[in-house]
């Protein structure tokens, strides 16, 4: 098999299907952290922490699940990581601890590694010429976002009427239906000759030994920590924080009465603007270069976060703070992984992204937890938005020395 020349295939339209499903549950755990935590009485921490370990879990098993695919096919690995997505969905609708929760949280997160970017992103970058590669990959990322418009309101009309447990159910189920999809899966095998001459363990200790790839790794701590912290807080957030809607007002009229809908909405408004603002990075991709790209997104992310907790938070600046970081919101992901496939090819691109995705989500990690801890120490959530601000500067900064054109083995992308 060929790379398709067409950007529109059965592989990329499959890809975007897995995408969806995976990240619209995973958006909407955010949703949850109220109602879980009223009915049995926890600390804000409890919930939270089971939700960072579950981007842990992400991290720590998406270079699994990737050399996994690599080694015995892509739809092997995937229906693995539904199958371990469920159970831990299943298993949690039960648990009745905090620690509970936090131990299926792995099964959670190993199995949304195994359904998410680094296996799937692989799939379409392998079943794409280098013309429409980079597109190709914002197209899936953009379906993530999809995921998330539809995700936490989902959940949050599921639960209007079913108790959380039985939307936990539901989700897994939908999840489990991923696997009828995967007979439309078969992507190419790279067929470069210097690509198919160097082992995994050959990459990879060009890639660890490159400063560039250490630079890729430093900086996308930053994209784990700002995404997981709003996705798993800023319903809550919204809730408390944001003044009331007003009767009469657009808003209103529209059905968004409580602040507690307006942060359902909030994370959909994230994902629609993403839809855009990721395509227009994979457009961008191809026109110039990724590691100022990059730099770009992740200064304009810093301000939006600075300004928005600098001012009054109301209806208005949720909505106007949502659209904004939205737009810059997974737009760093197939410039990210357009970047490692550029670098060191395709043969093994969804092991190396996902080993750079691992960083992503350490930062997840602390950001979800350290949203909760602090929360229930100071009575807020203004401590972790400057982290955030300061990471993203980090960020910013330490994307600018990367090296981005290279020889030997390199893909476009």
């Amino acid at each position: 098999m060929s790379h398709s020349t067409r950007l529109l295939n059965p592989i990329l339209i499959v890809g975007c299907i897995i995408i969806t499903v995976s990240f619209a549950v995973r958006a909407s755990f955010g949703v949850f952290q109220i109602p879980i935590a009223t009915e049995f009485g926890w600390l804000r921490t409890d919930f939270s922490l089971a939700i960072a370990i579950q981007n842990l879990a992400w991290g720590i098993g998406q270079p699994i699940f990737a050399a996994m695919a690599e080694k015995i096919g892509d739809r092997k690995a995937i229906i693995l990581g539904a199958l371990t997505y469920a159970a831990g969905m299943v298993l949690s609708a039960w648990s009745v601890t905090p620690f509970g929760h936090q131990m299926y949280a792995w099964l959670v997160g190993f199995g949304i590694a195994g359904t998410g970017f680094g296996v799937v992103l692989a799939v379409v970058g392998r079943a794409s010429s280098d013309k429409n590669r980079s597109m190709s990959l914002a197209i899936v990322t953009a379906a993530g976002s999809f995921g998330q418009v539809i995700g936490a309101p989902t959940a949050e009309w599921l639960l209007s009427f079913l108790p959380w447990q039985q939307v936990f159910l539901v989700f897994a189920a939908a999840i489990l239906a991923l696997v009828l999809t995967l007979p439309f899966m078969r992507a190419p095998q790279p067929v470069s000759k210097a690509e198919l001459e160097e082992s995994m363990s050959q990459i990879l200790s060009r890639a660890f030994r490159d400063p560039s790839y250490a630079m890729i790794f430093l900086g996308f701590f930053s994209c784990g920590y700002q995404l997981a912290f709003i996705t798993a807080h800023f319903p809550a957030f919204v809730t408390e924080m944001c003044g009331p809607i007003q009767p009469g007002g657009v808003l209103h009229s529209l059905g968004i009465t409580t602040t507690s809908a307006l942060g359902a909405v909030a994370i959909s408004l994230v994902g629609l603007a993403n839809i855009g603002g990721t395509l227009l990075a994979g457009w961008a991709g191809n026109h110039f270069p990724k590691k100022y790209l990059l730099a770009s997104i992740y200064t304009a992310r810093t301000l939006a976060a600075a300004v928005f907790i600098l001012m009054p938070i109301t209806p208005m600046s949720v909505i106007v703070f949502s659209i904004v970081m939205g737009s810059l919101w997974l737009a760093t992901v197939p410039l990210t992984s357009g970047l490692v496939a550029h670098l060191y090819g395709l043969r093994y691109m969804g092991t190396l992204y996902g080993f750079i995705f691992l960083s992503h989500q350490i930062g997840g990690f602390l950001g979800v937890w350290l949203g909760g801890r602090m929360y229930d120490v100071y009575g807020d959530y203004t401590m972790v938005w400057w982290i955030g601000v300061a990471v993203g500067a980090f960020s910013a900064i330490v994307h600018l020395p990367i090296r981005e054109n290279r020889s030997g083995t390199a893909v476009p992308a």
